[in-house]
């Protein structure tokens, strides 16, 4: 990693205020890739962190700093919070439909007891 960022220069001179933010940026986008995000082109690369870095100094990564971040921040939380409040506030056809198709699966149903002599 330290050949690459005796590099930097050669790859984004100027781009990145600190390298620092560079590190931060590199770090989240390995730690999508160590969860199965797909790489964004060749590397001649195989350690996650190295590929990270590599397409982040590359282009192949879009981020945001600053007040986009915290609007982007803002905006998925606002989505987040849409979405479960929808599913909270399913009931009657919505819950039956779905209570219907689990229970294909699920089958918690209390059976009643059998009166003695019945069997």
């Amino acid at each position: 990693m330290g050949e690459m960022l005796s590099l930097l220069p050669e790859y984004a001179p100027g781009e990145f205020d600190s390298r620092h933010r560079l590190v931060i940026i590199a770090a989240q986008r390995a730690k999508q890739l160590v969860q199965g995000a797909r790489m964004a082109g060749p590397s001649k690369f195989t350690k996650e962190t190295s590929i990270a870095l590599d397409e982040v100094l590359r282009h192949k990564v879009k981020f945001l700093i600053g007040k986009e971040a915290r609007d982007a921040i803002k905006e998925s939380k606002r989505v987040k919070e849409g979405e479960t409040e929808r599913l909270a506030m399913m009931t009657g056809e919505d819950a039956k439909e779905i209570k219907k198709e689990l229970s294909v699966y699920v089958d918690d149903t209390v059976k009643p007891a059998a009166p003695e002599g019945e069997e």
